[in-house]
């Protein structure tokens, strides 16, 4: 029977999209077994599991496999009713929360260009990074009208996906202001975008799910190193 209720997510541990299905079952208080995956070394379970893709994050629950992170939190937040609502009942807001989710990935994909590159390219990645992440600040001013909660039980009551999001995809801002001596997130320039990090992190659940500084700042220093190497070749 315990084993019929087994979750077991699949993995890379830097990976933002597996971080948010990390985040979505601890903020939940669901237990799940994690299997860390060689992305050069792809396990059989893992290329059973996600034959299309291929790829991280693969959720298996009672026998049944599960792929792509947004699609996962979704399902994670349809079958455990424990907790905070992912995403909210009103149709409109459910909307605009899926809506700028997805335009979350385009801002997280501008950052990506912006730590594997250098001079002009690099120059160029981050006016991109800036119009994005100051056009998201805006767009949360609508779904934030009052200001993040100004409480951390208050605010862990009420994660939604886009706070999943928000985290998995900007919460290394400290490691990638010392890996590249630039800071992406700034209080002055985007002040709810750089709130809602730093109250994010203060959750408990959310503190056990983020990854050690240093490591995370090993790691991206090595993506970038390889990442202008390649450029070069």
């Amino acid at each position: 029977m315990a084993e019929q209720k087994k979750v077991t997510l699949y993995g890379m541990w830097a990976s933002p999209y597996v971080k948010m299905v990390e985040l979505a079952l601890k903020v939940k208080d669901i237990p799940y077994e994690y299997v860390e995956e060689d992305l050069m070394n792809k396990s059989q379970l893992l290329l059973k599991f996600n034959p299309v893709h291929k790829k991280v994050p693969v959720l298996v629950h009672i026998g049944k496999a599960i792929a792509e992170s947004l699609v996962i939190v979704e399902y994670i937040d349809e079958n455990w009713k424990t907790g905070p609502q992912f995403l909210p009942e009103d149709p409109y807001k459910r909307s605009q929360i899926r809506f700028w989710v997805s335009y979350m990935q385009q801002v997280f994909e501008a950052l990506t260009l912006v730590v594997k590159t250098s001079g002009e390219a690099q120059e160029k990645a981050l006016k991109e990074w800036f119009e994005k992440v100051k056009l998201l600040e805006e767009g949360l001013k609508g779904l934030f009208p009052d200001g993040i909660p100004s409480s951390v039980d208050e605010y862990s009551k009420n994660v939604t996906l886009l706070d999943l999001a928000m985290f998995s995809y900007f919460g290394a801002n400290e490691a990638l202001l010392e890996v590249l001596g630039i800071k992406l997130i700034d209080p002055g320039m985007t002040p709810l975008v750089f709130s809602c990090i730093t109250a994010l992190i203060e959750i408990p659940e959310v503190k056990k799910a983020s990854n050690p500084h240093e490591k995370m700042v090993a790691f991206l220093k090595l993506f970038r190193e390889n990442a202008l190497k390649s450029a070069k070749a």
